[in-house]
C-alpha cells in the first residue's frame, strides 16, 4: 500500500510540473505525432515475483502525442500486451510446489506527460535527438486463464481463492504509468521511438493470484483443481497462503515505434518599427 501510494504521489508531482511548464512561452516545436509500436510484454506479481523474464508476450500499440514545446509533450496511448506467469520457471520451491500458471491479453488506454532531455526539434539539423521521461495513468482490462484437461477456464469465474459472486475481483484496473526512452528523426517527418514502459496495477489478480486458499473445499471441481494445481496432497490447506498479497500486479513493455510528425518550423517573428 506504502509503495502504491508513493508511486502515486511521485507520478501525480511529476505530471504537474510537467503540466505548468506548458505554458511557458517557448514555441519552437508544434503540431502532433500519430504512429503505432511494436515489441514484448512481460508481468511480474505473485506467479514472477522476481522479475525473471522468463516468458515474454507480444506487445501492440499506438501513440498520439502533442508537443506543447521542444520540452514537453502530451500522450494518448491503446495498448495491447499478451501476459503469461508460471510457477514452473521459478527457482523457489514453495512456488514450484504450488505449481499456478495463467495467461491474459491485456488491453489499455494511457494518458501520459513526457519531458524531453535536450531540445527537440523536428526537422533541425542540431535538435533531432533526445532521451525522454514519462509519467501518468491508465485504464487496464485483463482477464486471467489457464487450461485444464483440454480446456481453458476464466478463473475469474470460478472463484479460486473462495471468492463469492458477490466478492469477486473486477476485471478493470486503474494503473501507474511511468517509463523512458529515446527518439529521434529518420527525416522531417518520421521518428523512431523506443520506449520501456511500467504499469503498476491496482489490482493484485492480474493473475488469478493475490490471498489464501479457500477456507472451506471448493464444490466445483475443476475450481478446485485450478486452485490447488499442486502434486503434494498436503500442500495448500485451506486458509494457508496462496499469494503474498502485500503488493499489486506490475507489467512491463518494451517497443519500438514509428513515429509520424504533422507540423511545421514557425518562422521567427518580423519586428516592425512603431514609428
Amino acid at each position: 500500500m506504502y509503495s502504491s501510494f508513493t508511486c502515486l504521489r511521485a507520478v501525480t508531482y511529476m505530471s504537474a510540473v510537467l503540466f505548468l511548464m506548458t505554458s511557458q512561452s517557448v514555441i519552437a516545436q508544434k503540431g502532433v505525432e500519430i504512429g503505432v509500436r511494436g515489441g514484448i510484454a512481460h508481468y511480474y506479481g505473485d506467479l514472477n515475483p522476481n522479475y525473471t523474464i522468463s516468458d515474454p508476450g507480444l506487445h501492440l500499440g499506438a501513440k498520439f502525442r502533442r508537443n506543447f514545446n521542444e520540452r514537453v509533450c502530451m500522450a494518448l496511448g491503446l495498448d495491447y500486451g499478451k501476459i503469461s506467469g508460471s510457477d514452473s520457471n521459478s527457482f523457489n520451491s514453495f512456488e514450484r510446489d504450488r505449481n499456478l500458471d495463467f495467461r491474459s491479453n491485456m488491453f489499455e488506454a494511457n494518458f501520459t506527460m513526457e519531458f524531453n532531455f535536450f531540445p527537440y526539434i523536428h526537422g533541425t539539423v542540431d535538435n533531432y535527438y533526445t532521451p525522454y521521461i514519462f509519467g501518468g495513468f491508465s485504464v487496464v482490462r485483463f482477464n486471467p486463464q489457464a487450461d485444464f484437461q483440454g480446456e481453458t477456464y476464466d478463473l475469474r469465474d470460478l472463484g479460486t481463492e473462495g471468492q463469492t459472486s458477490g466478492r469477486k475481483y473486477g476485471l478493470t484496473s486503474g494503473a501507474l504509468v511511468y517509463g523512458m526512452g529515446f527518439k529521434w528523426d529518420i527525416n522531417r517527418d518520421f521518428s523512431i521511438n523506443i520506449e520501456l514502459s511500467g504499469r503498476r496495477l491496482f489490482s493484485d489478480y492480474i493473475d488469478d493470484v493475490s490471498q489464501s486458499y479457500p477456507n472451506s473445499p471448493l464444490t466445483d471441481p475443476v475450481a478446485a483443481a485450478l486452485s490447488n494445481r499442486s502434486e503434494d496432497i498436503d500442500f495448500g490447506q485451506p486458509g494457508t497462503q496462496r499469494g503474498d498479497g502485500l503488493s499489486t500486479d506490475s507489467v512491463y513493455f518494451l517497443s519500438i515505434g514509428i513515429m509520424r510528425y504533422f507540423g511545421k518550423l514557425p518562422c521567427p517573428t518580423i519586428t516592425r518599427d512603431l514609428y
